[in-house]
């Protein structure tokens, strides 16, 4: 999907749905779209916030060839209260804790004393070069939610619905008044998720896709990219393409031993050489599902048929 010519709507709230609003924060780049959609649930008195986003630019001490993966982030915080006006913060969800999706639940914390209520804590170094944000360290949840658990408001009702894959952490929200989900980067109609191992883990981000395909939600809000009017249609196309990924590993592994990068090269002919990282850790991601399936074995770098 070809990103839309700005400007952008940055820091400004849209009306979605009635008990949706948006707003967009300023951290566009390659890998996150025009930026962290920030969800704000409820029309009146009282309401939550989905994906807080980035909290500054910052990523950390060393130099990353993806720092603009978590981009400047300052007064996203402020544009978030600015839309909320006279309502009460009672909940500070997060959906998983890349950098730009949870950090500035604290400083969002610190001026309104909502709690940050969702996803478990997770901090763990990088593995190898990612197309998302590197993971927040400094998350501390007031509350976890686990499957099936609800937070409510005046006007609006919040389930957790857990689709680990992308991180093992990553929790989706539904709203039960209008039956929207909230996808964080599960699913997005932009770009497929970046599953990386070791915490992406591809069988259970199947097995996500698949409790998503089972559901009848109406619409999906991602964290990156448009709405998905068309939630099961979408799916079913993300989850087609996971297989073809996995059938062409095999195709190849069947025509010898096979490193990662040759794979790349043969599967993302024409891609942005600067997601070249990212396609390598998604077939890790598939190698590694097929090592434990016992259909791959891995000797060093190399990749070997086990058929």
């Amino acid at each position: 999907m070809d990103i839309p010519a700005k400007p952008w709507p940055t820091g400004l709230s849209e009306q979605c749905e009635p008990l949706v609003r948006r707003v967009l924060a300023p951290n566009p780049s390659p890998y996150t779209f025009t930026g962290t959609q920030t969800y704000i649930v409820g029309a009146g008195s009282e309401v939550a916030v989905i994906d807080p986003g980035p909290a500054d630019g910052s990523i950390g001490s060393e130099p990353s060839p993806f720092k603009g993966a978590d981009t400047n982030g300052v007064g996203h915080v402020e544009a978030i209260l600015a839309a909320v006006g006279d309502a009460k913060i009672t909940a500070i969800l997060c959906t998983h804790t890349h950098r730009d999706h949870s950090p500035a639940a604290a400083p969002l914390k610190a001026l309104t004393g909502a709690p940050i209520i969702g996803c478990a804590p997770l901090s763990l170094n990088d593995d190898g070069p990612r197309a998302d944000s590197a993971f927040d360290h400094g998350y501390a949840p007031d509350r976890i939610l686990t499957d099936g658990e609800r937070i409510s408001g005046p006007d609006w009702t919040i389930e957790a619905v857990a689709t680990p894959g992308h991180t093992s952490n990553h929790l989706c929200y539904s709203l039960t008044q209008s039956g929207a989900l909230f996808t964080g980067d599960h699913v997005m109609a932009w770009s497929t998720s970046v599953v990386s191992p070791p915490d992406g883990d591809m069988s259970a981000y199947m097995a996500s896709l698949q409790k998503l395909y089972d559901r009848d939600d109406k619409r999906l809000y991602p964290a990156h990219g448009p709405a998905v009017d068309k939630p099961r249609q979408l799916v079913r196309g993300m989850l087609g393409h996971r297989r073809s990924r996995e059938a062409q590993i095999l195709r190849l592994l069947s025509e010898g031993p096979q490193a990662i990068p040759a794979m790349v090269a043969v599967m993302y002919k024409g891609l942005d050489p600067r997601l070249t990282g990212a396609a390598g850790r998604s077939v890790l991601a598939h190698l590694v599902d097929l090592e434990q399936q016992g259909r791959v074995r891995c000797e060093g770098d190399i990749w070997i048929s086990a058929a």
